[in-house]
């Protein structure tokens, strides 16, 4: 398969053929659709966080379909669409994790950083990490959501001010309304 790697801290992006990694006990193999460019992604290039394990693929914002099952897959089928984030795994035994404040474990994985991410054709993660991603959603919409998306989520729900989130239509053409509300409704036109 083909993946973009960085072989060490500050070293070049590098397109190489690798061989398809197969999934082990309780994780799936991901065919990469789409994997969003995140500003954090530079951590791994850089080295910028420590215990990077090189040769890395960087990139946790992805959306794909599994295309092999490890053994303990739960329901996940072969076919199923889903995303990664940065939340790429968690051990659910720390106090965080007990609390259900996965993001915060205290051996977090994240794609691209603790394991190969999505800057690849197929990706390894552990079950834990996969979120569904609804037939309405195009790979290339879904997989930012795997980041940026939660981050402006949790920051309008942790607002305070009540904050509603409301899907809108991917494609919106020029000259258009669209609401959107955090406590009070704004106009924005395209």
């Amino acid at each position: 398969m083909k993946a973009i790697r960085v072989e060490q801290a500050k070293g070049p992006f590098r397109l190489v053929d690798e061989n398809i990694p197969e999934p082990s006990r309780g994780q799936v193999r991901i065919k990469v659709q789409a994997c969003g460019v995140c500003h954090s992604d530079s951590f791994t290039k850089e080295g910028a966080l420590p215990n990077i394990t090189y040769p890395r693929s960087p990139g946790h914002e992805i959306a794909g379909v599994i295309d092999a099952l490890g053994e303990d897959a739960s329901d996940w089928k072969v076919g199923d669409r889903v995303g990664v984030g940065w939340d790429g795994g968690h051990c659910s035994k720390c106090d965080p994790c007990r609390r259900g404040d996965f993001i915060n474990c205290r051996v977090l994985k994240v794609p691209g950083i603790s394991y190969d991410g999505g800057y690849a054709a197929q990706v390894i993660a552990p079950i834990d990490a996969l979120a569904h991603i609804p037939d309405a959603l195009r790979p290339e919409e879904a997989a930012p959501l795997m980041c940026a998306g939660i981050t402006t989520f949790n920051a309008l729900r942790h607002s305070g001010r009540g904050a509603r989130v409301t899907w809108l239509p991917s494609r919106v053409s020029e000259g258009s309304d669209i609401w959107v509300s955090s406590g009070r409704p704004s106009l924005v036109t395209t």
